[in-house]
């Protein structure tokens, strides 16, 4: 029944709809008044019905009353019952997202901090149980190879001497097992488990190497046990020992050849890191032992500025042993696979080791020490230098190999970039000290001629400046032979260069620039301008003459300084690259590629293919060639400008003399000298100046150098006096019409240039002939001039009207010179200056 229905039936009675029901009853059956007959009977039973209807309305009423507490009870009961389903299915929703939530894997990004599920925990259990599995697998693997490892071990203990290849059965049983184990797991393709393989065969591998190194152990302590009867590890007197004493040490060093015998044939057994034979590496661990004793522990005699002690230790002990290894040792190993082994070389391969491992861990703590480093480097290159002169010749690794080094205990340090790099700061650094105290020095610019400290080999060769030369000069040249001492005894050759470029060059390129420098204030102080404007170029101060600085002898002073230092410092050079040494490294350079390369972008190294003939060909010159060659320039210009300045001050000086000598009064203030020759005042100054500069280049400069500076100077002004006073003399004419020299200008100028000889003769305390070559062109002008008629006829005869070469000859017969240089043209000039002709 639907809910409109039941709504409808509770409404309550329409009475308007009931009376008009009534009344259309009435009309319908009560049409006529005679019908009424009938209305008692229709009120009966309406009535009847009435009462019939009420009673349906009672029961009605009980039922619906009935039904409604029914149904509300009902209702009640199935609220009281949805309200129940709905918890249970918010239990149920939520069980159901806790159920789907577990379902999510622990591996989902979104899920990181999530319990894995139950499938993933069977997978792990699974996992683990083929882990477990395997490990089981692995350790039966590992508990066989401990068994056999005990059971080599313990075979090994009970054999007597000597020692044969059955006794070692078990341990080849052990090393054939541990080779199965290797095969095997090779052919495992697993990825996951070949790993884990690896493992188990490096293990077990160790195992086996441990063995090996157990069963040499029994061995070696049987020999440390003879040994220790024998004195070692001090010098052995072995035919001093007793008979037992030396049976039990041959026994039991031949037990432990035979074991390495044996090794040999078995995989595994043999080369376990070492590098020598067992018996000799038993030896050399004694010495180990009481290398770390003294020196490696906090004893005195462990010291980081002491690394001679314990390089001079091993040296004794490769020389105290050098007797038992050669006569002893040696001829134990007659007989065996190593009678071809050289018992001390070997020897000393061990001890090698001991010295690189003392300064692997030293020289990290010396690298803030440069002093100390070096001093450490240099010790330990002279121990490997003095090794190769007793033969022993280093192993070389292939670290070493890479940098071409020739192993030794040195090849620790070189062979490390930033050891080696920290080494060659510290040189440079000391030498760069050395350079700037060297020529700081209050005395750097003192000339001396010491050579009261030079070895024989210098005092043969006295090209070297005839060891003239200042201080610094003398400084700088030790201090490139001290720095060639240190890196001298290094083996690689790259190394080397790199000393040469960065020590030792520019040493040389900044005393270079030291006495250029030095050069460039001379001339700039000298200069016109200087003189003219007091203050100029840098020149301050109102007190400053820059004439005391350049001029005189003092002038002449600082040039030689400058002369000398280049001329030393070259002369040196040139020693140095005639030298076995550098003969070697430049050679080395021109061969190696790399090494060339570098040299070539070095501006101060010569270029090698300036100085071939062809490719192939080795470069004809020195290493040191290009500076040399800048030397060779600085010395000339100092030389050039010595007899610029001593010429320059001369001709000023004889300024007023050719003044004096072509006025009026020309000859009237002259001195007669003892010889009756006429001498005017005005020449002396400029004699009496050259004289003391001559003096002083003699004093100063090596005889060679003082010669060859002399003939410049003197011919330069010879020249000038015979252009100024003969040649090109003012007042005279010359053509028919000619004036010449009067007889007593004629004598002068004899006597003048006659002086000139004698004062320079003097001054450089030499012969007459060598003073006189520079001014023969002046002194035969001379002696044309002031000879007397009859000796120069033949002469005037010859020049004038002559047309052979006899006039040379008959100068020579007139002045003792030739011609001296004077042209057939300059002759006929001086003759016709004559008044007598």
């Amino acid at each position: 029944m639907s809910s409109q229905k039941i709504q409808r039936l509770l409404e309550p009675p329409n009475v308007s709809a009931a009376h008009r029901s009534a009344l259309e009853y009435f009309n319908s059956n009560f049409a006529h008044i005679d019908n009424l007959n009938g209305i008692d009977q229709a009120l009966s039973q309406t009535k009847a019905r009435s009462a019939e209807l009420q009673r349906q309305l009672s029961a009605s009423q009980q039922s619906i009353d009935s039904l409604i507490t029914k149904t509300r009870v009902a209702a009640l009961a199935n609220l009281d019952t949805a309200r129940g389903l709905a918890e249970d299915r918010e239990s149920i929703e939520n069980e159901m997202t806790y159920l789907s939530y577990e379902l999510v894997s622990s591996l989902s990004p979104s899920k990181s901090e999530a319990n894995p599920t139950l499938l993933e925990d069977i997978e792990t259990m699974h996992r683990i149980l083929k882990e477990l599995e395997s490990v089981r697998a692995y350790v039966a693997v590992i508990e066989r190879t401990l068994t056999l490892s005990e059971g080599a071990l313990a075979q090994l203990r009970a054999t007597s001497s000597p020692l044969s290849k059955s006794s070692t059965s078990e341990y080849s049983r052990l090393s054939a097992f541990v080779s199965d184990v290797g095969r095997a797991c090779e052919s495992v393709q697993d990825i996951g488990s070949s790993e884990q393989s690896l493992h188990l065969v490096a293990f077990v591998r160790r195992i086996r190497d441990k063995t090996w190194l157990d069963i040499k152990e029994i061995f070696s302590t049987k020999l440390n046990g003879v040994l220790e009867n024998l004195q070692w590890p001090m010098a052995v007197d072995y035919p001093a020992a007793s008979v037992h004493d030396r049976k039990s040490f041959e026994s039991a060093f031949k037990d432990l050849i035979l074991l390495q015998e044996i090794g040999d044939t078995i995989e595994g057994s043999t080369n376990q890191g070492s590098q020598g034979l067992y018996p000799l590496e038993t030896l050399a661990h004694a010495i180990s032992l009481r290398f770390k004793y003294h020196f490696e522990t906090d004893r005195e005699t462990n010291r980081l500025d002491k690394p001679e002690w314990y390089l001079s230790h091993i040296m004794n002990v490769a020389l105290d042993h050098r007797p038992f290894m050669d006569k002893v040792i040696q001829r134990l190993l007659l007989g065996t696979k190593y009678q071809y082994v050289n018992a001390w070389q070997n020897y000393i391969t061990l001890l090698v080791p001991i010295l690189e491992r003392k300064l692997r861990r030293t020289v990290p703590t010396l690298l803030s020490h440069p002093a100390l480093l070096a001093h450490t480097v240099y010790q330990a290159l002279i121990f490997d230098s003095s090794m190769r002169e007793l033969g022993y010749e280093f192993v070389v690794g292939t670290e070493a190999k890479k940098t071409e080094e020739k192993g030794g205990v040195s090849s620790v340090i070189l062979c490390q970039k930033e050891w080696f790099d920290a080494w060659l700061e510290g040189e440079k650094k000391f030498a760069e000290d050395q350079y700037h105290e060297i020529i700081s020095s209050p005395d750097a610019w003192v000339i001396v001629d010491d050579d009261s400290n030079d070895s024989d080999e210098h005092k043969l060769s006295r090209s070297m400046a005839e060891v003239k030369a200042t201080n610094s000069a003398r400084r700088i040249k030790a201090l490139v032979e001290q720095v060639t001492d240190r890196y001298s005894p290094l083996p690689s050759f790259a190394h080397r260069t790199r000393f040469l470029i960065h020590i030792q060059l520019p040493i040389l390129e900044q005393y270079y620039s030291r006495v250029s420098s030095s050069l460039d204030a001379f001339e700039t102080l000298s200069s016109a301008l200087v003189r003219a404007v007091p203050g100029a170029l840098g020149v301050e101060g109102p007190k400053t003459d820059s004439r005391k600085l350049t001029g005189g002898v003092e002038g002449s002073q600082r040039l030689c300084k400058a002369l000398l230092s280049a001329r030393y410092v070259e002369s040196a050079m040139q020693r140095w690259g005639e030298e076995e040494f550098f003969l070697e490294l430049w050679t080395e350079i021109n061969n190696q590629a790399a090494l060339r390369s570098r040299a070539e972008m070095h501006p101060s190294l010569p270029n090698s293919a300036d100085y071939q003939a062809s490719k192939s060909d080795v470069p004809n010159c020195t290493i040191f060639e290009e500076l040399i060659t800048q030397y060779t320039k600085l010395a000339s210009r100092a030389e050039d400008i010595l007899v610029s300045q001593v010429c320059g001050e001369t001709e000023s000086a004889l300024k007023p003399h050719f003044v004096a000598i072509t006025s009026p009064k020309d000859g009237s203030d002259a001195q007669n000298t003892d010889d009756g020759i006429a001498v005017p005042p005005s020449l002396l100054p400029s004699i009496a100046l050259l004289s003391a500069h001559l003096t002083f280049l003699r004093n100063t400069l090596p005889t060679a150098v003082t010669t060859q500076v002399y003939r410049r100077i003197a011919t330069l002004i010879s020249e000038h006096i015979l252009q100024r006073e003969v040649l090109f003399r003012p007042g005279l004419t010359r053509g028919q019409f000619r004036t010449g020299l009067s007889r007593e200008q004629a004598r002068s100028v004899h006597a003048e240039s006659e002086l000139w000889a004698e004062t320079c003769q003097v001054a450089l305390r030499t012969s007459r002939a060598r003073a006189e070559g520079p001014w023969a062109r002046l002194l035969v002008a001379g002696r044309l001039l002031g000879a007397r008629r009859q000796e120069v006829d033949r002469a005037v005869k010859e020049v004038l009207g002559g047309q052979g070469d006899g006039w040379e000859d008959a100068l020579d017969v007139a002045t003792s010179l030739g011609s001296g240089g004077l042209g057939k043209e300059e002759v006929k000039t001086v003759l016709r200056l004559r008044d007598d002709l």
